[in-house]
């Protein structure tokens, strides 16, 4: 398969490993309504939080939709295109080195994102899909990375947004578009979970009511099919109420074998025309049609554009607010319709304005947002807040959103180790079982998983146990996190094989051996 290379490459392709994971501290403050709803707003740079967020949410979101900077060249835009931002510039100086110094724009954006998407990829489901806004600059780059992060065969589509219902003068052709470059982790359990979008009133018209059935409006379907695989049952006579007689077409069968079709015609589902004299078809009810499989075109019409989205803004912040191209709320509600249901978990990496986190609160699913800018507290809190409440714009009629909800406010604390390598002095029992458990298995601990004693969780016929801060109630946190053969007298039994991680070890390799346990140091041998 063609890869793409750039100035920089090799320092970023696996940077993602060296990422610390850092500790996230709640703002109880900044945080607001139901704070056990499971959604969460986070403040800080998205690469470590996306990092330290794994051992908790790994393999457990169903759709990502981000709106990285495009990368247009307008370093002057305030927000979302400036790659040349102090940050980024010293992030990309240190993990580049010298070579930084010959990045272009374009390679400087690669370096950005090659690391950010291979984290987001870790945290979908097996059943999940990326969703990235982005426009002609960097799409063609953009597509090359996914098809090499995620794998070509898991592209699902470069679907098209109409963002302008009117004529662009300024260029050479007008820039009426945007892409909305979409990837999973398995094509197959995509196609099979992903929703239909509802019936536009244009498709809806053919259905009509014209003999006032009370089951509402309908349309006809024809009963013929290709022969090719056809039953004997499928080729009979059928006799309309006027007693017009039609057999088959030359080539064609009956889509119902003649047992069905009896049954269709008693329960009224055959339809004969006005005068009962034409050749049946079936009647299909608008009330039962779940919808229209998704397709690439986006028109303004159905899912909004740049106009719309500026109104909500506004609406929202007044004319003075940091966001020049926000993206519409019905844009949103497309992709997260389509990528998953309620009570599923939604992620946006570049939060912006707040937008998918709002939208997918409307919707009844979880989210997790992060964004690095002071605007995370002054706009995306806020416009959270306003949605808990039960703020009427956007999609929130289309909804039938009333208020409700919550989230919590995280900021991103100290690293989980010290720069000698040691385990953070403000780290938990139950942060460090996480990460265990995580960096053991590759998986987050499951919810509910109790963290009150050194057996954190099993995973794969294996038992996994942390000896720290004194989890064993010793007065000494020192104590209690050797193992002996007195602490291995209190660890909760498990019947097979056993990692226990803890500060040292007094047991001989063939006590180890006996009770089929796996010794590993802290933090020797803790991954970081």
């Amino acid at each position: 398969m063609p890869t793409l290379n750039w100035i920089g490459k090799k320092a970023v392709i696996n940077h993602d490993r060296d990422v610390p994971f850092h500790l996230l501290q709640e703002v109880p403050e900044l945080s607001f309504g139901d704070r056990n709803s499971g959604n969460l707003l986070i403040q800080g740079d998205n690469l470590i939080a996306l990092k330290s967020l794994l051992p908790y949410y790994a393999g457990r979101v169903k759709c990502i939709y981000i709106d990285p900077p495009y990368n247009t060249g307008n370093e002057g835009w305030v927000y979302n295109d400036n790659v040349n931002d102090p940050e980024i510039k010293a992030w990309i100086n240190q993990v580049v080195g010298k070579e930084a110094e010959d990045l272009s724009r374009h390679d400087k954006w690669l370096c950005m994102m090659y690391p950010r998407l291979k984290l987001l990829r870790d945290f979908l489901r097996k059943d999940g899909s990326i969703w990235i806004s982005i426009d002609d600059n960097e799409v063609t780059a953009l597509r090359m990375v996914l098809d090499e992060i995620f794998g070509r065969n898991c592209f699902i589509a470069c679907n098209v947004w109409q963002k302008r219902y009117s004529r662009e003068n300024r260029e050479a052709i007008g820039d009426v578009h945007e892409y909305v470059l979409t990837y999973c982790r398995d094509i197959d359990l995509f196609k099979n979970t992903r929703n239909k979008v509802p019936l536009t009133s244009e498709q809806a018209k053919v259905y009509k009511n014209p003999n006032n059935d009370p089951k509402g409006r309908w349309r006809t379907i024809p009963i013929t099919a290709q022969a090719g695989h056809a039953t004997p049952n499928q080729f009979y006579t059928i006799v309309t109420p006027s007693g017009r007689r039609f057999d088959p077409p030359a080539g064609n069968c009956w889509r119902f074998t003649e047992a069905r079709y009896n049954e269709l015609v008693s329960e009224g589902r055959i339809y004969f025309g006005k005068d009962g004299n034409s050749q049946p078809t079936t009647i299909r009810y608008l009330s039962e049609v779940p919808g229209v499989t998704p397709w690439t075109w986006w028109p303004s019409d159905e899912v909004g554009h740049t106009d719309s989205a500026k109104k909500e803004i506004i609406a929202l912040f007044g004319e003075n607010n940091l966001f020049d191209t926000p993206k519409p709320e019905t844009l949103l509600q497309r992709i997260i319709h389509i990528a998953s249901n309620p009570g599923d978990i939604v992620m946006d990496s570049y939060l912006g304005s707040g937008t998918t986190c709002a939208v997918a609160h409307k919707m009844g699913r979880q989210y997790i947002g992060i964004e690095m800018g002071e605007h995370c507290e002054t706009h995306c809190a806020v416009r959270l807040k306003k949605v808990v409440e039960g703020e009427q714009g956007g999609v929130s009629k289309e909804q039938d959103w009333k208020g409700g909800g919550g989230f919590r406010y995280y900021r991103l604390g100290n690293p989980l180790f010290d720069e000698y390598g040691n385990v953070f002095g403000e780290v938990s029992f139950s942060d460090l079982a996480k990460h265990v458990f995580f960096s053991e298995t590759g998986s987050p601990l499951p919810d509910g998983s109790d963290v009150s004693t050194p057996f954190i969780g099993a995973y794969e016929g294996r038992a996994i146990y942390l000896l720290y801060n004194g989890i064993l109630k010793d007065r000494n946190p020192r104590n209690g996190n050797v193992l002996t053969r007195e602490v291995l007298s209190y660890l909760p039994p498990f019947d097979g094989p056993k990692v226990v991680y803890g500060t040292g070890c007094r047991l001989s390799a063939m006590t180890l051996r006996a009770a089929q346990i796996e010794f590993k140091q802290i933090p020797y041998e803790l991954k970081r």
